[in-house]
């Protein structure tokens, strides 16, 4: 079987009907559970090199069935591949068809790797933030969420940590519900690390942004 037929054959049409209506985006969905696909992908990364998984990774997102996509971004969510300018290729490649948050979210997981081992690929990350596409201005925030994980960043992440965040303040007056909550979420996630940061970046853009937004910002601050 395909990797697409045995994900098909773990599929539950009940299941299938309930993740249709709970994620709300016209798709195919199998009603295979996550557990199900990781193991699945546990799998195929045994039996494959990395030119396989990535082969297997672009025929499964091709397909736009739910688990398959999930399935997809799972096989290139890792810290070190080398080469992996292909990965990277591929990924960027899924971000302008991004259209609901689950795979969106597991795709940009895949996608934060990669940037890890390559900030230089921020200059592409960038370019997403003035995007038509909501989910690609969103992407540019979660992708980059490492940079609000780290306790003592040196000058070069701080740097970063700062572009993210003009990014951040780029889109406090956008009140997309999406939007607002990716803001929050980066915050949220910074002020375990940088509690005076987040205050200030409040400070500045906290008028222009949604209520709900500044309570997850600032829901872990004292």
């Amino acid at each position: 079987m395909t990797p697409l037929e045995e994900l098909e054959a773990l599929g539950n049409p009940q299941k299938a009907a309930e993740m249709a209506k709970y994620h709300k985006v016209e798709r195919p969905y199998l009603g295979v559970a996550n557990p199900d696909i990781y193991k699945l992908c546990k799998k195929w990364r045994a039996d494959t090199d990395l030119d396989g998984r990535l082969k297997i990774a672009t025929e499964l997102w091709d397909s736009n069935a739910h688990e398959a996509r999930i399935a997809a971004t799972k096989l290139l969510t890792q810290a070190r591949i080398t080469p992996d300018n292909d990965v990277w290729q591929e990924i960027t490649r899924w971000v302008g068809e991004f259209d609901a948050w689950a795979i969106a979210d597991h795709a940009c997981s895949a996608g934060s790797r990669r940037l890890v081992a390559d900030p230089a690929r921020l200059d592409t990350v960038e370019s997403w933030a003035q995007d038509e596409n909501m989910w690609v201005r969103r992407a540019a925030l979660v992708m980059t969420l490492p940079w609000s994980k780290q306790n003592h960043p040196d000058a070069a992440d701080q740097a970063i940590r700062e572009r993210i965040l003009g990014w951040a303040g780029g889109y406090a007056e956008d009140h997309n519900w999406f939007i607002q909550k990716s803001i929050g979420w980066w915050l949220r996630s910074l002020s375990g690390h940088d509690p005076d940061r987040v205050r200030a970046f409040i400070t500045e853009n906290g008028d222009k942004m949604k209520p709900f937004a500044v309570r997850e910002a600032t829901r872990k601050l004292g």
